[in-house]
């Protein structure tokens, strides 16, 4: 299937768009003061050693030192006859040692380091320090055991460690060969730079989007790869010519006052993927709801009348869903449980249909997801890999006014809420006038529709209650001023 990649580049942000079939199927964003320092090779330099903790304080060269635990050291280091060697023993004060971090800098806390260096590439992970050879657990049993002695007649007599990605099942061996050839070189840079440079030196920084969108993007597929940046083509051109040379001749500049992603209407796919509502072609519509433990998807027929039948209509209106869906979690970059509630089918063969649908859409998704069987209540089941918060995660955050919940009290539930505050009040102070601050449509509700409840009691507690609208105010917020 054909593919396009669009890179859109400024000096804050970083966003890539993958196109197929003439349609955004992926999105990725980086921001520039965002990014983060995991992955990230260092040349440390140890302050402290705290037997107490069995940790060492590291200098990196940032604001804070980092931290290391033992249990971060390497694996074969440390053990003597099953027991493990105290900290004190295996590192001093002064000592230079090659660290890689785990968990980025938060609050007054720094880094977390290991000295267990990994390295991943598309396909596999170098471990520089170890002799083991893995396989992903996501990959079936049977095929792990294949697959681990292929890795190993490649590997040879190698003395690195290697884990093979989940991704790279169907691999071809001259594909993990250039990966490895790849993960090498930089591991060679890495001793260069260690061997080189001062403790408290970056030696190797997590690639930047536009890397690796050719590293885990571009395949067999991708007929080109447009960026609107001359300065980013020529490092990503130089890029590829070191690590993916048979990729060079499909990078190419797009020029002119719209950018790549204007130009390709991505925008206003991004905009589309932020709402709740997707429109289907069909007239039918999907809703999608992300919450903290799963996303719930509702698949309605709308104004689609056009099949033959009922059921008919039913079956064309999820087959079309199937697909949408298999987008959108692309797109939306959904992840965990998502719960589809497909329009009722009467019919055993259509269900299987639209799961053979949907399994199918969702083998193009370079992240794994598991496709389950239709539930008694007619619901479908898909889990799908979180790697990286969702498109909504990244570029939006709880609304103020409902606090995320996606709705706000209607003005009258507002309205009752002051009158109990101030029947309340009224009891415990005694001032001349309460004054109510509130949104404007609540203040309108108290003059017309509740003026009465206002009025009476303003007369039992013996006080007047004066009304202010805030036009800035969100709809629940209020104040009672006692003056």
């Amino acid at each position: 299937m054909d593919q396009e990649i669009l890179i859109n580049w400024a000096p804050q942000e970083t966003r890539a768009a993958v196109i197929e079939q003439g349609a955004v199927q992926e999105v990725l964003i980086e921001r520039s003061l965002e990014r983060g320092l995991v992955g990230n090779v260092y040349l440390g330099k140890i302050t402290r050693v705290l037997p107490g903790m069995q940790s060492a304080f590291i200098d990196i060269g940032l604001e804070r030192g980092g931290f290391l635990h033992v249990a971060d050291l390497l694996p074969k280091v440390g053990r003597d006859e099953g027991v493990a060697t105290p900290i004190e023993r295996l590192l001093h004060e002064g000592q230079s040692l090659l660290v890689q971090v785990l968990k980025d800098p938060m609050g007054t806390k720094g880094a977390r380091l290991t000295a267990q260096i990994s390295i991943a590439g598309r396909l596999l992970v170098l471990l520089p320090k170890e002799k083991h050879i893995g396989v992903s657990q996501r990959i079936a049993a049977p095929l792990r055991d294949e697959l681990r002695s292929r890795l190993q007649s490649l590997a040879g007599q190698d003395e690195h460690g290697l884990i093979l990605r989940t991704n790279a099942e169907d691999a071809s061996d001259e594909a993990l060969a250039q990966d490895m050839a790849y993960l090498k070189k930089i591991w060679g840079k890495i001793q260069r730079g260690a061997q080189t440079l001062a403790p408290g030196q970056l030696l190797h920084a997590d690639l930047t989007l536009t890397e690796r969108v050719l590293r885990d993007l571009v395949s067999e597929d991708t007929q080109r790869i447009r960026i609107d940046s001359r300065e980013q083509l020529a490092h990503l051109r130089a890029f590829a010519q070191e690590y993916m040379p048979s990729v060079v001749d499909r990078i190419e500049l797009h020029s002119g006052e719209r950018t790549v992603f204007d130009l390709h209407q991505v925008d206003a796919e991004i905009n589309r993927a932020l709402q709740r509502r997707v429109d289907l072609k069909s007239g039918g519509y999907l809703v999608i709801d992300q919450t903290e433990a799963l996303t719930a998807i509702d698949v309605n027929t709308g104004g689609y009348v056009g099949a033959r039948n009922f059921d008919e209509t039913i079956f064309k209106t999820n087959l079309e869903a199937a697909q949408a869906i298999a987008r959108q979690l692309r797109l939306r970059n959904l992840g965990g449980i998502v719960v589809i509630d497909f329009i009722d089918m009467a019919k055993p063969e259509h269900q299987q249909a639209v799961m053979a649908e949907m399994r199918k859409q969702l083998a193009r998704d370079r992240v794994k997801s598991f496709v389950g069987q239709f539930s008694p209540l007619g619901l479908l089941e898909v889990t799908r890999k979180r790697d990286r918060e969702s498109l909504a995660q990244a570029l939006s955050e709880s609304c103020e006014a409902c606090a995320g919940r996606g709705a706000v009290k209607t003005p009258r539930t507002v309205c009752y809420d002051i009158l109990r505050e101030i029947l309340t009040e009224a009891r415990s102070f005694n001032p001349k006038e309460f004054r109510v601050i509130a949104h404007p449509r609540v203040v309108e509700m108290f003059l017309d529709e509740e003026s009465a409840h206002l009025a009476g009691l303003s007369t039992f507690i013996g006080k007047p209650i004066s009304l202010h609208a805030d036009q800035v105010s969100s709809p629940e917020h209020y104040d009672i001023v006692l003056r």
